[in-house]
């Protein structure tokens, strides 16, 4: 480990506060911040970044009995304790990684305004899937949204089902009930919105860095009573050749900025929610972007972001609309994918 910072003083972010660089965990003492931090760990080792481990309190406020309508607090002391003992602890479980610069801290505040606040720095925003309550137990409770869709860097979500993986001892929920076959790649879901076009650039960045393929994904849902006024039945067979001539014209594209990088990709028949969660059994990681047309990316913000955040089996990346230049040559490889 090269560097160590320990701040097990509680502090609120804000005016000339230095937000940390790197990769941001948030932990709370549970099995899930666990598993959530060992994959950080190994990320920021991979990509030579340094690691901030937080931990975020909030004082409880009481309506006070009295006529005068006033509010009280009590004293943040035991629970600020609390909160240091928890990060102390987390950062000793990291402490033998080697060529890892490690830094921690303490803060007051929301959960999950701490984690959008420091993914204004931060290069990857970190949390498991839920826990204790205090910091990652509201991630994916009423704010579960708000990280992947309002942080300003990439979020990765890790489930504790994902520990097995990792080969640390971590809380295992539940053995498999039949062995996993873990392909070593990237997937990324695409349905032809400019977000998931961004997300395929990540993810193919996060290939190239893992030194594995990426698979290109796209799913096609059965159409439903909902779209009764479709005219004619829709013909599938061509749907599927036509989309299939898109992605191949996309990973022209994608490999004319990652000429070294080797992408697969996969037309599948199902639902956007169903598919995605499968792959991600199955990867090292799964990307996705904040939103799109429909199927993958379309619905993060509502049904489709809860459907695999909390169903998913393994890490999932959720990128940031941004603006990207390599976007602006990806009507000279041919058709682009409208599904």
């Amino acid at each position: 480990m090269a560097d160590q910072r320990d701040s097990e003083t509680g502090h609120t972010l804000g005016g000339d506060a230095e937000l940390p660089t790197g990769i941001v965990v948030g932990v709370d003492g549970s099995e899930h911040g666990r598993c959530a931090l060992i994959w950080a760990a190994r990320e920021a080792q991979r990509r030579r970044r340094p690691l901030h481990v937080v931990t975020a309190y909030s004082v409880p406020i009481f309506a006070a009995s009295g006529l005068d309508g006033g509010y009280s607090t009590i004293d943040d002391t035991v629970i600020q304790e609390g909160a240091a003992a928890v990060l102390r602890e987390a950062v000793e479980s990291v402490e033998g990684y080697e060529d890892l610069e490690l830094t921690s801290s303490v803060e007051s505040g929301d959960a999950a305004g701490v984690l959008l606040q420091f993914s204004e720095a931060a290069e990857l925003l970190v949390f498991g899937t839920r826990g204790r309550g205090g910091f990652v137990g509201r991630l994916l409770g009423s704010v579960s949204s708000a990280l992947p869709a309002h942080a300003k860097c990439p979020t990765v979500t890790v489930p504790l089902r994902f520990a097995e993986r990792l080969g640390e001892r971590v809380e295992r929920e539940r053995a498999p009930k039949e062995p996993v076959v873990v392909e070593p790649l990237v997937a990324v879901g695409v349905d032809g919105s400019e977000q998931a076009r961004v997300a395929v650039l990540v993810a193919a960045e996060e290939a190239m860095l893992l030194g594995v393929p990426l698979r290109v994904v796209c799913a096609v849902p059965q159409f439903s009573g909902s779209l009764a006024w479709v005219p004619a039945p829709v013909d599938r067979e061509q749907l599927f050749r036509d989309i299939q001539a898109q992605l191949k014209a996309g990973t022209a594209w994608l490999q004319s900025h990652f000429p070294d990088l080797e992408v697969q990709t996969s037309l599948i028949d199902g639902a956007p929610v169903d598919v995605l969660v499968g792959v991600s059994r199955t990867v090292d990681l799964l990307v996705l972007g904040t939103r799109g047309h429909g199927g993958f990316a379309g619905m993060l913000l509502g049904s489709t972001t809860d459907g695999v955040l909390h169903h998913t089996k393994g890490p999932v990346m959720v990128v940031p609309d941004h603006e990207d230049p390599r976007l602006a040559d990806r009507p000279a490889f041919g058709p682009m994918l409208t599904t």
